[in-house]
């Protein structure tokens, strides 16, 4: 072979190398973790004092920070449905913990996880569900191939009873937050070297209150029962966090990895809701209602290489996390899917500029809200003006706020802005139309026999 031939087919070599090296490249790893009932104020990156978050707060370090980061409800079970499919949950009737027709994800969503396997990635799941417990909604038939954790939506820390490993019993005995932490670990190292999604579910810090008495002594000085033991909850998952991303680094994957982190909702501090010691300050309002406090997070985005470490000030939801890793792993986005969540790289490396939305969504029952520029239109849980006890109390009438000189929600402007008022309330009114009354599915039979037709729910006017 003359020289000229073996040069040209060395050159031939190195180009398809570099075609190989530009599709790894084009597919990372992808970690979505979220917290549960986590308060605003509760992570040193927003400042906390008396509970130390340092692997939450290097993540936060490492990667972009968002000041104005949203869930698309106030509770858990929607919010984690509108993650896993990039939709507003209240498209599809999942606007509550019952879900939709039948309780749980709608089997007529497509998940996150099932276009990711499609894509050819490993993918698995850790900690809380919540999304159905029925034998076709199990997470292992929503695009999971590996599942350790529990079905419903709260369980004890140190009970094994409906702990799982696929669909048989696990039989824990760990602390369960330290169990997630172990599984979450072992799943990063069994799938080194392919492209995997994790989704690590924590249920922490949601109740019931239950730390174990190492980490309990740390917090001796925290006088409040149910703050020390808040505080112990979050070391531990913070701790396992902190595991996940050593465990990273350890087998070089880190910088090969989207990592991503939420609150559920905002944390449980007024009654009708079950209070875990949580503080939401400076923020107004708590989990189920559609007040700052209820849905407003903390959210990080983290890529190594990628993603430039900073802050994030434009409102961003967690929808767009599903568009992210999509994005990330190469997938394109085709308008059949109807996602509503926007792809945030393209924000983050700086090659677009502005908001990813126009407006921001929420609707809860009677508690509505939208957030377009630093204007926000709400009605929330009479409960939060009121602090009575239980539940379905009704909702305010529409309050205007300008969060950038509001950040607390004090100064109602609807007299003085009405012009505004109804601008919002026409916004809000149009997404609206898109949506279907909570707890029917789109599509799926209402009752044997009948097609269930879309409902229009209420505006909230």
């Amino acid at each position: 072979m003359s020289k000229s031939l073996i040069f040209g087919f060395l050159a031939s070599l190195c180009i398809l190398c570099d075609h190989a090296s530009a599709a790894g490249a084009k597919r990372p790893n992808i970690l979505i973790i979220v917290g549960d009932d986590m308060g605003y104020a509760d992570v040193g990156f927003h400042g906390c004092k008396d509970i130390p978050t340092p692997n939450l707060d290097a993540l936060a370090a490492a990667g972009v920070r968002f000041t104005s980061g949203y869930v698309s409800g106030p509770y858990c079970s929607p919010t984690r449905a509108g993650l896993l499919t990039g939709r507003y949950q209240q498209r599809f009737g999942h606007e509550f913990n019952s879900g939709g027709a039948g309780g749980g994800l709608p089997l007529t969503e497509t998940t996150l996880p099932d276009r990711l396997k499609a894509a050819g990635y490993k993918t698995g799941m850790v900690g809380k569900w919540h999304l159905g417990a029925k034998p076709e909604q199990h997470p292992q038939k929503r695009g999971f191939e590996e599942f350790f954790g529990f079905l419903g939506g709260a369980h004890s820390y140190f009970e094994s009873s409906g702990i799982l490993r696929g669909t048989e019993p696990a039989n824990e005995k760990e602390y369960l937050t330290d169990a997630f932490g172990r599984e979450a670990v072992a799943f990063i190292e069994k799938h080194q070297g392919q492209p995997w999604f994790l989704y690590l579910a924590f249920n922490a810090v949601h109740t019931p209150m239950h730390a174990d008495d190492a980490r309990l002594k740390k917090f001796a000085s925290i006088t409040d029962k149910t703050r020390r033991t808040y505080a112990a909850m979050m070391l531990a998952m913070d701790e396992a966090i902190g595991a996940v991303r050593k465990k990273l680094a350890e087998t070089g994957q880190e910088r090969n990895t989207l990592v991503t982190f939420i609150s559920d909702n905002g944390g449980p501090t007024m009654p009708g809701v079950t209070v875990n010691g949580s503080v939401n300050k400076p923020l107004r309002g708590s989990k189920r209602t559609t007040l700052e406090g209820g849905v407003r997070v903390p959210f990080v985005v983290s890529w190594p290489g990628k993603v430039k470490p900073g802050v994030f000030a434009p409102p961003a939801i967690q929808l767009d996390l599903t568009a992210t890793a999509l994005a990330a792993a190469g997938l394109e986005v085709k308008p059949d899917w109807k996602l509503d969540g926007v792809n945030l790289l393209p924000f983050l490396a700086g090659e677009k500029s502005g908001a990813p939305h126009d407006a921001l969504f929420w609707r809860f029952g009677e508690q509505t809200a939208i957030r377009a520029g630093d204007f926000k239109l709400v009605r929330y849980d009479t409960n939060a003006d009121t602090l009575t006890g239980g539940r379905n109390q009704g909702a305010t009438a529409a309050k205007l706020y300008n969060l950038r000189d509001d950040l607390g929600e004090t100064r109602d402007l609807a007299a003085s802005l009405p012009d505004k008022v109804k601008e919002l309330q026409a916004q809000w009114d149009r997404w609206n139309t898109r949506n279907i009354a909570p707890g029917t599915t789109e599509g799926d039979p209402a009752t044997p026999g009948k097609k269930q037709k879309r409902k229009k729910a209420k505006t909230g006017k």
